[in-house]
């Protein structure tokens, strides 16, 4: 069985940074592609960032340039550092690997 926890989110100012993490139980991160999601209220869950096993890397142009995922594979981990955050990054921030998610962390960001 698979789990997946996200943690780091929070309340934070616009412009200001912060840095979610999930840590995966049950298999290890190595070779599977990690998916960072976002839901914010009344819209569609959306692609945030992927990372694939060689490495490879996309991010939404929303995020693009603001947004970096990374993974330890001796942690067995994943990242999201979102730096210059704006209000229109608020939402629940999800982590996903192959059909697995995690329960979402809230990240709020003030004007």
């Amino acid at each position: 069985q698979v789990h997946l926890v996200e943690s780091g989110g929070g309340l934070v100012q616009a412009g200001g940074s912060l840095r979610l993490s999930c840590a995966a139980s049950g298999r290890p991160i190595d070779n599977e592609p990690i998916e960072w999601y976002r839901q914010a209220p009344g819209q569609q869950r959306e692609l945030v960032a992927h990372i694939i096993s060689d490495g490879s890397t996309y991010y939404a142009n929303s995020v693009r340039g603001r947004f970096t995922i990374s993974r330890d594979n001796a942690k067995n981990t994943m990242y999201l550092q979102m730096n210059s955050l704006k209000p229109e990054d608020t939402a629940v921030y999800y982590c996903k690997m192959n059909e697995y998610w995690g329960q979402g962390t809230q990240v709020t960001v003030s004007s």
